[in-house]
């Protein structure tokens, strides 16, 4: 009894200080509001922390009775249990963006709340990263993390069957060398260490918890209704919800502003393999992309020995399957003569999955209090690996311009207009290059590289995903187009062959999505 009356008082005296903290957070906030003061800023940030941290000690008490009075001494759950529905924000997915910006934001001192549909680890495609990648995963404190789990990726090799030989292309190479690497990983397990840092970094997470509607009332916050696996519904009420949701689009699709793109189409069918032939030396971890008649193959090493294998097609070859997806798969693989070599000798060690047309963008990244990441917001094609980069290069985006829009609402517009033009910054790199993927001349220039005028260096910055800093990248691809649009004159019955045949199938597929 006295144990537990020592324990009420103690009770007592966090809620009055919590209390306090809370009525000089609110005068704090004002001043900061209106005089730009890095003091008062850190002042902010201190004083949310301090909050954040009483609120978690009178919602929890360990198994023992007493409160925890150490980090190590806070139970391992107590970070995901209910501290409150009306956060700071709120984000709808725990993948790469997802749990980026949670991160971000949550060591920033913000209350955040991760809804998460599945439970980590689970399965994604995506397995390949780039160099630029490196960075952020150092800037998030997981960079030993991920270099455990995954192989080395130096470069790319490209196998063409209208060339006899193959073309390597490193990253050392580039226009910048200080990133000469990536690495191959399981998504899996990529994602589930994000995830954890988010948590490690104070973000509230729910798993197997799914979106289920939002609101957003004119000046008000948001109204976000979450159904967790046992059916018990929750109404989060956040000042800024943000949408990692990935291909699930949330806000996209509830808005009405996904559209197909009109520019490109494509479909994929997967598969992992065992004992499948693997290259040797500084090359094992390197991707390798083949082109085929009805598109192109990725063939990725992973660090257990298994490879990860897709075909991405047009979808009129997709629609010609009569059989099951396994032996459409097989017979897709048979079709390229090189990739069914290397895989002679393995065998198929996972479901075969197929996906529909890949390529989709919303009209709009954000509102006055929201915001979509990475494939909520578009997707063209994974030939470049580029989906975990854009993504968690646009949480790191996301989360600057969240804190300007909280701290200083004045600024949000500028803000949100800022994170606008890097989130299509990247898409619109990538994407001029992935609509002439499978061109003629394209495959020309990738299979007999030249670095006459830096071209070539330029295309690994690209290929490295080197497109957000201060490396000039973006003049030397003006060159890189204007010798493409010269080659393509040359070349022009087999370039017109090749944008005609491409019309058509976009047509069609886009035919298809407005048909009634």
């Amino acid at each position: 009894m006295e144990q537990e009356g020592r324990v009420d008082h103690l009770h007592n005296i966090i809620k009055k200080l919590l209390v306090k903290l809370e009525k000089s957070l609110t005068i704090v906030t004002r001043v900061t509001s209106l005089f730009k003061s890095p003091f008062l800023r850190v002042t902010k940030e201190l004083l949310q922390k301090a909050s954040s941290r009483l609120v978690m000690l009178i919602s929890h008490k360990t198994k023992a009775g007493k409160y925890p009075m150490s980090s190590y001494e806070i139970p391992q759950e107590a970070g995901q249990q209910e501290a409150g529905n009306s956060p700071d924000i709120l984000v709808v997915g725990g993948g790469p963006a997802g749990s980026t910006i949670s991160a971000l934001l949550a060591e920033h001192g913000y209350d955040v709340v991760l809804l998460e549909k599945s439970h980590h680890p689970r399965f994604h495609i995506g397995e390949s990263l780039l160099p630029l990648n490196l960075p952020l995963f150092e800037r998030l404190g997981v960079e030993k993390q991920v270099a455990s789990i995954g192989i080395l990726k130096y470069g790319a090799e490209f196998v063409s069957p209208d060339h006899d030989n193959s073309s390597h292309f490193d990253f050392g190479r580039a226009l910048d060398k200080s990133f000469p690497h990536a690495y191959e990983v399981r998504r899996s397990e990529l994602d589930e260490i994000l995830f954890k840092n988010a948590i490690a970094k104070g973000a509230r997470t729910h798993e197997g918890c799914r979106v289920t509607g939002t609101e957003f009332p004119g000046g008000a916050r948001a109204v976000v209704t979450s159904q967790n696996e046992d059916g018990q519904i929750t109404q989060w009420h956040p000042r800024f919800v943000v949408d990692a949701s990935g291909r699930d689009t949330l806000l996209a699709n509830q808005f009405g502003i996904k559209q197909r793109n009109k520019k490109h189409a494509s479909a994929a069918i997967y598969g992992h393999f065992e004992g499948a032939e693997r290259r040797i030396g500084k090359e094992e971890g390197n991707i390798t992309l083949f082109w085929f008649e009805h598109g192109w193959f990725w063939y990725i090493p992973l660090a257990d020995g298994s490879v990860s294998v897709g075909a991405v097609c047009w979808p009129y070859y997709m629609k010609s399957r009569k059989v099951d997806k396994e032996q459409f798969f097989f017979d897709t693989i048979a079709l390229c003569p090189p990739l069914a070599e290397r895989l002679q000798a393995a065998k198929l060690a996972s479901p075969v999955t197929a996906t529909g047309n890949f390529s989709y963008a919303s009209s709009r990244s954000s509102g006055s209090n929201y915001l979509m990441l990475g494939d909520a917001f578009a997707f063209i094609d994974p030939v470049f690996s580029s989906g975990v980069l854009l993504a968690m290069n646009s949480a790191f985006a996301g989360a600057e311009a969240i804190d300007v829009c909280l701290r200083n609402p004045a600024e949000a517009s500028r803000a949100l207009k800022k994170f606008d033009r890097t989130s299509r910054h990247g898409l619109r790199t990538f994407s001029w290059i992935i609509y002439r993927m499978t061109t003629p001349v394209m495959r020309n220039l990738f299979m007999q590289p030249s670095n006459k005028f830096r071209l070539q260096e330029t295309l690994l910055s690209v290929l490295a995903g080197d497109l957000f800093g201060n490396t000039p990248v973006q003049s030397r691809l003006m060159l890189f187009k204007i010798i493409y649009y010269l080659q393509s004159i040359f070349m022009f019955k087999e370039s017109y062959r090749a944008w005609l045949r491409r019309k058509r199938t976009i047509k069609e597929v886009v035919g298809e999505m407005t048909a009634p």
